[in-house]
């Protein structure tokens, strides 16, 4: 069985013991999480959400993306700027799925 699962404004198809890095979230390595913004569990589709649904989840670590270099330049005037980022991440074991 699968599920549907938003979390930091992205949706993530996952499936028992699938391994995924979302946004993250508070918790430190070995917490558990209970998801409950379930759009879909299966074949039932939630409006927007499936009642009484959610996803449990295991925090693997707490971790950081790849550096992404942000370069804005004005032709012509003289004006550059460059900025780096690297988003924080928190990389998820799902643990069990139910349909509520």
């Amino acid at each position: 069985m699968f599920a549907v699962i938003q979390t930091g404004g992205k949706q993530y198809k996952v499936a028992k013991d699938d391994v995924i890095r979302v946004e993250k979230l508070a918790g430190e390595a070995g917490a558990e999480l209970v998801l409950d913004q379930v759009l879909m569990v299966g074949d039932k589709i939630g409006a927007p959400v499936v009642a009484g649904a959610q996803v449990k989840a295991t925090v693997v670590a707490q971790a950081r993306g790849e550096k992404i270099i942000v370069f804005k330049k004005r032709r012509r005037q003289n004006s550059r700027r460059k900025n780096g980022h690297r988003q924080d991440l928190t990389i998820l074991r799902i643990t069990d799925i139910s349909a509520g």
